[in-house]
């Protein structure tokens, strides 16, 4: 006999709202018109987080994903040209990534994407209930020290 899980409900909703979330925000960045995905955008706003070009590797660490996928959403943005590949100033053989002035236009049209995004979803909540949910959302997203995980 198992025993219920009682958090399941509530990690189902939490993945429901996670989908939901990601297919509004891909509709708003769709609706800008730039041609640029939902994984091109997080990669130009991490772009953004750095205070000098950063390399591939870079890229990949903070974005958790393999460099081949960073080579990937790369290309794509370099030939839209909202980003360019330099060379290291001191080790030719590292190779950077910096925006573009196409590419911090195209970061400022995002911001408003995911603004405009967070309001639809926000939308049937009232003041009250958005400051309850972003006091959970800090609690959350603070958390507490990693567990190790379970499979089943």
């Amino acid at each position: 006999m198992t025993t219920p899980d009682p958090d399941g409900p509530l990690a189902e909703q939490l993945l429901r709202f996670t989908r939901r979330v990601h297919r509004i925000q891909k509709r708003h960045i769709e609706q800008c018109g730039m041609g640029v995905t939902p994984a091109q955008s997080r990669l130009l706003r991490t772009l953004a987080h750095y205070s000098a070009p950063p390399r591939m590797a870079d890229l990949a660490e903070r974005l958790e994903v393999v460099p081949r996928a960073v080579t990937s959403l790369v290309d794509g943005l370099e030939a839209s040209g909202k980003v360019r590949r330099v060379p290291d100033p001191t080790n030719r053989r590292v190779i950077r990534i910096e925006l573009t002035d196409d590419g911090r236009k195209a970061l400022r049209e995002l911001r408003g994407a995911r603004r405009a995004a967070a309001q639809e979803i926000l939308a049937p909540l009232t003041e009250e209930q958005r400051e309850v949910l972003g006091g959970l959302l800090d609690t959350l997203v603070d958390g507490a020290p990693e567990r190790g995980g379970h499979c089943g």
